[in-house]
């Protein structure tokens, strides 16, 4: 793989700064995008996965290209929210750091504008801002200068049309000279891309990195079902608990729904905030600086932070209600799995909500595996182990320690060391049994486990054909590896590339499972099978029963 240098995209000073922050390599989309901006002066649609690079895809070849006599704004970059705004600043200053003469101005909502005016007043070359505010500096203010644009950067566009911002894009658009290069920047082809090209940019490149509308493969998408509202948050405490390590955030539909979780979470002790639209620029700022220095366990949110929201390591998505569009689907799960990293996105749905898993499957080209809600069993001891784990990563200082420690061995010397350890362990044990779950219905979790995944109307892949056209199959995975009928469906479907096939009886046991298929597939299933990523965190075994 061939470093920033070896590519001789930029001159010397930015190779410099790129290495002094860490870039050397190029992602996919850099190494498509930045040779054909410093080259070409058309238009660009660039369909890229979040957390890909596409800030510095477009903001490298830009700060080249910047003219520094000219002490006017050059290039303008729209984008949705305040959060995004942010962002995209803050990464192209750590661009430009080479070059002190550069000046990046944000502008957004929710701040005083009379500093924002005052900044305008001085030399600048770039415009991050967020459409509503430009419209107040532009319009009402008449405190923006266009006569310079040469380029604008739409960055998640489709978004500003589902957000209600037409009109202000009409208007800005039509104020920007006619001659300029439009670079129109998304995770998705949406249903509103085709109205954007048309009304802003003129016979467009489109760049495509991997496949159009589809989810990161870093990504494992699961969901867990309750049969009453009332029962999730119950069942959003068991999934933060079955995962100790989890970092992440929990989308909500509404800005109430999102203060009422937050609220929940932090009155049981757990680390976390809420964000949305009803929180001053300051009250959000602190917040996203809590969660990005990992203060903060969960940030519980409304779709205002699944844009642009760019944190390191978020490790699972919980969407405790699920968005009404699969694009959106798309970019609340793109938060986790970045940067290489494996990430979990987790849907919370009721019965009725199926139908709309099925739409993401086909939007992020990947399937959803079902998970069993955790049982107060399952939950302590896992807590139990993690904290076990934590102990023994522990570095003692041993200087510090061996002052105490001839008292300590003094008051424990009563306990062998079996009960010294019991009794360790019970401090972490008890800690969970007794203030989370020691009056928890069972019975709850039992009832929304059996529920089953009729609501994917399962029945159309059965066939009622003779038993002598189908073969037994076993496959050494089961309900305890959270296997479930829809779960084995889909795994056959993805062996079989989606072909068409008929399946017979299924059974799934606790460690194995039985399943009939026609016997002119058997061979190509086992093929199939074996080839098949598995979600299991084992390797899958199949075997021809008859």
């Amino acid at each position: 793989m061939k470093t920033f240098k070896e590519y001789n995209f930029f001159e010397k000073k930015i190779i410099q700064t790129l290495e002094k922050i860490g870039f050397k390599y190029p992602t996919p989309v850099q190494e498509k995008v930045i040779p054909f901006l410093l080259k070409s002066e058309k238009d660009v649609i660039a369909l890229a996965q979040t957390g890909t690079g596409k800030t510095a895809a477009f903001g490298l070849p830009i700060i080249q290209k910047i003219n520094l006599k000219i002490n006017l704004p050059q290039a303008l970059i729209l984008c949705p929210t305040r959060e995004l705004c942010i962002q995209i600043t803050r990464d192209i200053c750590r661009f430009s750091q080479h070059n002190p003469l550069i000046n990046i101005i944000p502008l957004y909502g929710g701040v005083n504008i009379e500093n924002q005016i005052r900044s305008l007043k001085k030399a600048n070359h770039i415009i991050v801002g967020t459409p509503g505010r430009i419209i107040d500096l532009l319009i009402k203010k008449k405190k923006l200068n266009f006569h310079h644009m040469k380029y604008l950067i739409l960055d998640e566009a489709d978004e500003m049309l589902n957000m209600g911002f037409k009109d202000e894009l009409d208007t800005i658009i039509e104020k920007l000279p006619k001659k300029r290069q439009s670079l129109l920047f998304s995770a998705t082809m949406s249903k509103y891309m085709s109205v954007i090209a048309h009304n802003y940019l003129v016979n467009p490149v489109e760049i495509t990195i991997g496949k159009k509308n589809i989810g990161s493969e870093n990504v494992k998408h699961i969901y867990y079902v309750v049969d009453n509202v009332k029962k999730k948050y119950l069942v959003l405490k068991r999934i933060i608990d079955i995962n100790p390590e989890i970092y992440g955030i929990i989308f909500c539909s509404t800005k109430k729904e999102t203060q009422k979780i937050a609220d929940c979470l932090i009155k049981d002790s757990y680390h976390a905030d809420a964000l949305h639209g009803d929180l001053s620029q300051i009250q959000r700022e602190s917040v996203m600086k809590k969660f990005r220095n990992k203060n903060l366990q969960f940030l519980v949110a409304t779709d205002v932070a699944s844009r642009g929201l760019d944190v390191n390591n978020i490790t699972h998505i919980i969407n405790y209600s699920i968005p009404k569009e699969s694009e959106i689907y798309v970019h609340r799960s793109g938060r986790t799995g970045r940067a290489g990293n494996q990430g979990i996105s987790i849907c919370i749905i009721q019965p009725k909500e199926g139908k709309n898993l099925k739409e993401f499957e086909k939007k992020i080209g990947n399937y959803f595996s079902r998970i069993m809600i955790p049982s107060r069993k399952e939950i302590c001891e896992k807590q139990l182990f993690h904290f076990i784990e934590k102990v023994k990563k522990i570095v003692v200082d041993e200087k510090y320690m061996n002052k105490f420690l001839p008292k300590i061995q003094k008051k424990l010397e009563l306990f062998d060391k079996e009960e010294l350890i019991k009794r360790f362990s019970w401090i972490e044990f008890n800690r969970f049994i007794i203030n989370y779950y020691k009056n928890s219905e069972e019975s709850i979790t039992n009832q929304l486990n059996k529920i089953n995944d009729y609501h994917f109307n399962t029945k159309k892949y059965f066939t009622k054909q003779k038993k002598e056209n189908f073969s037994k199959l076993f496959l050494n995975i089961g309900y305890k590896d959270n296997l479930t009928k829809i779960g084995l469906i889909n795994l056959i479907n993805k062996a079989m590339n989606h072909s068409k096939i008929n399946i017979g009886h299924i059974e799934i046991s606790s460690n194995f499972s039985l399943f009939e298929i026609e016997k002119r597939y058997r061979n190509k299933i086992l093929i199939g099978m074996n080839k098949v990523k598995n979600h299991f965190g084992k390797t899958i075994s199949i075997k021809i029963k008859n």
